[in-house]
């Protein structure tokens, strides 16, 4: 665990509250982005639930553009605000995003059509999963400062 905490950049008790802090920052971004990622979830699945999965894509595509926007203005501070580098970490933001969500969106199927998990349940139970690897990933690559990189 000192290890992770020391590769996350808290290897004392400051940088410690430090990192705790751009967590609980980390975390009421991720509110917002489960709020839009579950508002259109729902919607499909009140449509139809045979539109499960649609919506749980669809609900990630627009998460992720909210996320990106929130982390990168409240999170991941002291980046660089140049074209280049705002697309680069859009783009890596898709990417870290989009694998943890490929990633849900494989657990919900298995837990729904294998478990018998509730459609309205599973999506909240893999949050227990994807809200830490998405911190961990985004604090070490996607908005990690090019300051950090070139040092």
């Amino acid at each position: 665990m000192q290890k992770l905490l020391a590769l996350l950049g808290a290897k004392n008790k400051e940088e410690f509250v430090e990192l705790f802090k751009q967590f609980v920052k980390f975390g009421l971004v991720g509110v917002s982005n489960t709020a839009v990622s579950m508002a259109v979830y729902y919607i499909f699945l009140w449509i139809s639930p045979d539109l499960y999965m649609v919506g749980s894509i669809l609900g990630t595509i627009l998460s992720i553009a909210n996320a990106f926007f929130w982390n990168d203005k409240f999170v991941f501070t002291g980046n660089a605000n140049d074209w280049r580098s705002k697309l680069k970490r859009l783009g890596k933001t898709y990417v870290s995003y989009g694998g943890t969500s490929v990633l849900s969106n494989v657990l919900l199927w298995i837990e729904v059509a294998f478990f018998s998990v509730s459609k309205s349940i599973a999506p909240i139970v893999n949050l227990l999963v994807t809200i830490p690897l998405n911190f961990v990933i985004n604090k070490l690559w996607t908005f990690k400062s090019e300051e950090a990189t070139n040092q």
